[in-house]
């Protein structure tokens, strides 16, 4: 079953947020998922297993910069 799951991410106490959050998406481009970065979030799509991984990896590299909120709505509705 694919799901779908629209994240964002926020540095906190830091002055490279922008830095952040680019290192924590190039570490999709390791996973087996597609998706697409918007100006305030990221959609991704894949299999249950891909994305809960790829949210834990997107979420380990924001958290080795500091404190980080990360918000995340996951569906699996079609598109």
């Amino acid at each position: 079953m694919r799901i779908h799951a629209e994240v964002a991410l926020y540095p906190l106490k830091t002055n490279n947020a922008s830095g952040v959050i680019s290192n924590s998406i190039n570490t999709l481009q390791n996973q087996n998922v597609t998706y697409n970065v918007g100006s305030m979030d990221t959609h991704i799509q894949g299999n249950d297993e891909e994305v809960w991984n790829s949210l834990k990896q997107l979420f380990n590299e924001a958290k080795n910069s500091g404190e980080v909120s990360m918000v995340v709505t996951i569906t699996n509705a079609a598109d």
